[in-house]
């Protein structure tokens, strides 16, 4: 029986390094090749649900950038509104109090008599 040995150093068989090197370096480009083809197609499918998700998200932020818009102008009335109540109950009292002086000054001791109590327990 005759044995066979071969030695991966030699050229037998068309075993060229330079051989093998280029076919490699070529399935290594096919595969390449290949992934970035779906790449591309995957980030094509994407493109539409992403675009959905961002549309949907600007309008979101759309609809809250609105509703806080409207909701800041609303205190900037009820502000103003809070402020002319005020103007108009201080110079209400401001009446009260000068046309009658002794009243008031009696009010005003008694609302400190009680709240004076009140304050102590």
């Amino acid at each position: 029986m005759e044995t066979t040995i071969h030695n991966p150093g030699s050229n037998s068989n068309n075993m060229n390094p330079n051989t093998i090197g280029n076919s490699v370096a070529g399935n290594i480009d096919q595969a390449s090749a290949g992934a970035h083809n779906t790449i591309d197609k995957v980030s094509d499918a994407a493109y539409p649900a992403v675009d959905r998700v961002a549309e949907g998200a600007h309008q979101v932020v759309d609809k809250v950038a609105n509703a806080a818009s409207q909701a800041a102008d609303t205190l900037v009335v009820k502000g103003e509104q809070l402020k002319e109540a005020q103007t108009r109950a201080t110079e209400s009292f401001r009446g009260y109090v000068t046309e009658n002086p002794f009243a008031s000054v009696g009010i005003a001791v008694a609302a400190g008599f009680i709240l004076s109590k009140f304050f102590n327990r």
